[in-house]
């Protein structure tokens, strides 16, 4: 069926929702966008760390509310709308970013943990994307899921956490088809980002003897708020955020069986040097700011920026060829 291409407005002109705003990727991903015009709604667990992040904002010129709520309870999304609707008038743009991991293997990481897991990482993004296609479907706008790496390819000592990205993959592929078959306006994006350089290991609940750390490479936060941002104005299919998110993607589904043979890398640089102890844990409870990772994040990505600007690139690849050819040619 024929589905004319989505036209989504320039931040300065958006209201943003953005979960998991207090921290990391939700809070830098509220910051930029804010400087580029956008009104945001910040959504979280913890209303300290929301307020901080919103009063940064405002003090900047911008303009920010906080909704504390719990992504994991249907109705909590409900409110965030209703709560965005009363102070600006609409949403254009959803952004479902919470999350929150557990380190240790399957065997060690008890049931009730993983589901509490799947209700954040899964089921807030289902509760979230419902609430928001709902609206989006009669003003039009995108809908953008922060999934990961390991959307695609599964890692050990995060079972949980990857069976969860997996779920959120397949739920958006999903919703996307559906919503591109009734023709509604809207646009479905999956971010897909590498490690990143945020409190997300500290945050996490962790049954390792040591403290958990992140594959490298890793990347600054503002590289996936870029990604986000980008899919808020031009609609976008999914997007990996650093050349090794879309390396791991490719190597585990045309070489699933050499991607296994890497379990000892991972084990080892998923496992810090220092005793375990000392994380906020936010498995339960909202964990609030944190340290980012104590490493020398990668501030760009040029595999991302191409990816986003595919058409600009093509576009004058095309020129210089057709200039190539109009130009007289020397003498042999």
């Amino acid at each position: 069926m024929y589905q004319p291409r989505l036209k989504l407005k320039a931040l300065r002109d958006q209201v943003i929702v953005i979960t998991g705003a207090g921290s990391g990727i939700g809070a830098a991903t509220a910051r930029m966008a804010a400087k580029q015009g956008a009104k945001v709604v910040l959504a979280g667990r913890q209303e300290e760390a929301l307020t901080r992040v919103a009063d940064d904002i405002v003090q900047a010129g911008g303009a920010a509310i906080t909704v504390v709520a719990d992504v994991g309870v249907a109705e909590d999304h409900d409110r965030i709308l209703e709560q965005a609707v009363q102070h600006y008038g609409r949403v254009d743009t959803w952004v479902n970013n919470a999350g929150v991991s557990i380190f240790g293997t399957l065997e060690q990481v008890p049931v009730e943990d993983q589901r509490k897991l799947f209700d954040t990482v899964y089921w807030g993004v289902v509760y979230g994307s419902m609430a928001a296609v709902r609206h989006l479907k009669q003003s039009g706008g995108a809908l953008i899921n922060v999934g990961s790496e390991v959307s695609d390819r599964a890692v050990p000592l995060q079972g949980a956490y990857c069976a969860a990205k997996h779920a959120v993959k397949g739920f958006t592929d999903a919703l996307r088809m559906e919503l591109r078959e009734s023709q509604a306006p809207v646009s479905v994006t999956l971010i897909k980002p590498a490690s990143v350089a945020t409190g997300f290991a500290a945050h996490a609940r962790n049954y390792m003897d040591v403290q958990p750390n992140l594959p490298p490479p890793v990347y600054a936060a503002d590289t996936v708020a870029e990604a986000i941002l980008h899919a808020a104005q031009y609609p976008t299919r999914d997007l990996h955020v650093g050349s090794a998110s879309r390396a791991i993607s490719a190597l585990g589904q045309n070489m699933p069986t050499l991607a296994d043979r890497m379990t000892s890398w991972l084990f080892r640089h998923q496992r810090g040097d220092m005793p375990a102890g000392g994380g906020s844990d936010s498995l339960y409870e909202g964990g609030g700011e944190h340290p980012s990772t104590p490493l020398h994040p990668r501030r760009h990505s040029v595999y991302t920026q191409l990816a986003m600007h595919q058409r600009t690139v093509l576009l004058a690849a095309v020129v210089a060829a057709g200039l190539a050819l109009c130009l007289p040619r020397g003498r042999r």
